[in-house]
């Protein structure tokens, strides 16, 4: 792994949480002459390599941040570079950018290598507005509030005081009393707060709104688009990707959802009858506590692939509960006072991941574990490349590197499940997700294009486009009964963190879940050699080629319309069919 810095431009031991540190920096690079190719080339090596440091140390103010979200400095911490750093970093940025695509055009640093870097960079300059810098700043306070709101949701129950994470297992208890008093705690305890967090949305929907309108464009919609680069598809494209979603899985959800009625003895299906397994047979339990999550993940990959499991090997043992401290590279176990969610943040300048996640010894740890090593082996892939923004892919093919990995370690999921039975259980769960989460994704896509094309909205006329969105598309894709629950029914939204803190990143999954089903397809097909192959030729290009192009290095067409949701869909059945039951 490359950790040594490319430019002496850049001091080794920089602290940039602090603005003194940094603006002397930026000012240098603003100001210095470029006369050549050659030197432009160095420019932006020096620029890359200060980027790097400056998010490195948002990345680890931000991982602090959500590993405890009870500690007053590290929230702090999180809140003065977001309010003290980034706004003022944000108008010289724009300036660079400026002048890099100035001096890009005048010495021909426009193509090749660099074509993807001046197209994005040049799109920036277009939607760049100072009066924007300070709203955006706002926007991301709301977003560390509607955190810190969550991350201290707890309920008592079963005689002790459990996170939002730890109740998930009682959903997949067989005794169904136990999974409705679990589902109506945790769903009561989200109701406690739902005016708040329904305040905090509202306030970023006018916001969002302001920032695309000083932008030039007609709504946030329009906005989000090309500030999340999306040259390769439209929202037209995102709308048929939902028509097919309606037209082909909603009748393979519905054979589930018969089939799990039929198990379970059950004339209709409620919110807490989804997780169970429909035979009622008890809950998975593939690990206990972090450390024995990554031992047994090791194992899978030393048989998947060498070169994978000496990646995973150098991340820890799963012990750390300190967030990013001593360049630490996990934090698992799901305690209180930690963020919902989990994710994979690669701190730039080190080139060393952070996977951060709620583990509460659960089969969907397992899926949660080996999705994030997917991501943390694309950054390892991109870790010589020396443009800091070429280390990482648009997160269309970014959630590919993840997804796959789920795919591709089934066979080997006997580490977590000794019993062959219990494996295809796991098995069953994963291929059935893959297809069943795609009314959700359709779901929040959707909700989010009705929310800002129509920002003036009532809560009221959100509650009914939800519940229209839910109404074709059922809950993540299982239809069920609310009856008594029509309060509680509106507000499911809020649970969804990436429509607070990542706006219209939500398809990304939905365009990836295809990409990813299709890798496992070529390993079905031309063995798991042929997909590994594929795999780490498309991660190793990070994000230096186009969307299509990465697709095409996987062996993948870009396509998420009807014909390919179809294919993928008759082929997910046909393997579950050869699955014992």
């Amino acid at each position: 792994m490359t950790t040594a810095p490319i430019t002496s431009f850049v001091p080794e031991v920089l602290d940039a949480t602090k603005w003194e540190n940094i603006e002397p920096l930026l000012k240098a690079l603003l100001d210095r002459e470029v006369s050549s190719k050659a030197e432009l080339e160095q420019w932006l090596l020096d620029r890359s390599e200060l980027e790097a440091a400056i998010g490195e140390s948002g990345a680890n103010t931000y991982i602090d941040m959500t590993c405890d979200t009870s500690d007053e400095a590290k929230q702090e911490a999180y809140t003065s570079f977001i309010t003290n750093v980034v706004p003022k970093v944000k108008p010289i940025g724009f300036e660079l950018d400026k002048k890099f695509v100035a001096l890009a055009e005048q010495y021909g640093l426009t193509g090749g290598h660099h074509a993807v870097l001046f197209r994005d960079t040049k799109a920036d300059v277009d939607l760049f507005r100072p009066e924007n810098v300070e709203i955006e700043t706002q926007v991301s306070t709301l977003d560390q509030g509607y955190d810190k709101i969550c991350g201290k949701m707890t309920v008592e129950f079963d005689g002790e005081e459990k996170t939002m994470p730890m109740m998930g297992k009682y959903g997949e208890s067989a005794d169904r009393s136990v999974r409705e008093s679990a589902w109506r705690a945790v769903t009561a305890r989200r109701m406690e707060d739902q005016e708040a967090i329904s305040d905090i949305y509202d306030q970023m929907i006018a916001k969002r709104d302001t920032i695309a309108k000083n932008a030039g464009f007609n709504n946030f919609v329009e906005f989000a688009f090309k500030s999340k680069h999306r040259f390769d598809y439209t929202p037209e494209t995102c709308f048929a990707f939902h028509d097919a979603i309606e037209k082909h899985v909603m009748p393979f959800v519905a054979e589930l959802d018969a089939d799990r009625k039929e198990k379970l003895g059950l004339d209709e299906l409620r919110p807490w009858d989804i997780t169970v397994d429909p035979k009622g047979q008890d809950p998975l339990r593939p690990f206990k506590g972090g450390v024995d999550l990554i031992a047994k993940t090791q194992s899978v990959f030393d048989r998947l692939s060498p070169e994978l499991a000496k990646m995973f090997a150098t991340m820890g043992d799963g012990s750390n509960t300190q967030g990013s401290a001593d360049g630490a590279m996990l934090d698992l176990d799901s305690r209180k006072g930690k963020a919902p969610g989990g994710y994979l943040y690669f701190r730039d300048r080190s080139r060393i991941p952070f996977i951060f996640m709620n583990a509460a010894d659960q089969h969907r740890d397992v899926e949660t574990m080996v999705h994030e090593a997917g991501h943390a082996f694309h950054s390892m892939f991109c870790t010589d490349e020396p443009l800091v923004w070429y280390r990482s892919s648009p997160i269309e093919f970014a959630e590919v590197a993840s997804m796959t990995m789920e795919l591709l370690t089934m066979p080997y999921w006997d580490a977590f499940y000794p019993s062959e039975a219990d494996a295809n259980r796991a098995r069953r769960k994963q291929l059935e997700g893959s297809i069943s989460l795609l009314p959700w994704i359709a779901t929040i896509d959707a909700f989010q294009h009705w929310v800002y094309q129509n920002p003036t909205h009532t809560r009221d006329q959100r509650a009914d486009a939800w519940l229209g969105l839910e109404k074709r598309f059922g809950m993540q894709g299982h239809r069920v009964s609310w009856d008594g629950l029509e309060e509680e029914r509106k507000f499911v939204w809020q649970r969804q963190g990436h429509l607070f803190g990542s706006p219209f990143y939500y398809v990304e999954y939905g365009i990836a879940q295809l990409g990813a089903l299709g890798i496992w397809l070529i390993s079905l097909e031309q063995g798991e050699e042929a997909a590994l192959a594929a795999y780490k030729k498309a991660l190793s290009l990070g994000g230096s080629v186009t969307l299509p192009e990465l697709f095409a290095a996987a062996g993948l067409p870009f396509d998420f319309g009807d014909e390919t949701v179809g294919r993928l869909v008759k082929r997910v059945q046909s393997e579950l069919d050869k699955l014992p039951e």
